[in-house]
C-alpha cells in the first residue's frame, strides 16, 4: 500500500513531468509539442490530485457516519465497546 501513496503524491507527478520536458529538450523535439506535453502533464495531475483528495474527504465522511449509526445502534441496544 505504501507504493498506492507514493503515486498519489504531487510532487511525484511534477518530477516525472520535469523529467519528461527535459528529455523532450535534450532530443530537440519541437517546442509547441513540448508545451502541449507539459500543459497534458499539469491537467492530468491537477485532475487525480482532485480526485484523490475529495476521495478521501468523502471516505471519511462515510467512515464519521458509520461510526455515528454503530454508536445510535449501540445506545438504543444498551450495548457498550
Amino acid at each position: 500500500m505504501e507504493i498506492l501513496k507514493k503515486l498519489q503524491s504531487r510532487k511525484l507527478w511534477a518530477a516525472v513531468g520535469g523529467v519528461l520536458i527535459g528529455v523532450l529538450m535534450i532530443f530537440g523535439i519541437d517546442p509547441s509539442s513540448i508545451e502541449t506535453v507539459s500543459g497534458a502533464v499539469v491537467a492530468v495531475v491537477s485532475v487525480v490530485s482532485y480526485i484523490v483528495a475529495e476521495g478521501k474527504i468523502d471516505a471519511a465522511a462515510v467512515g464519521q457516519a458509520a461510526q455515528a449509526v454503530q454508536d445510535a445502534v449501540d445506545a438504543v441496544t444498551g450495548q457498550e465497546d
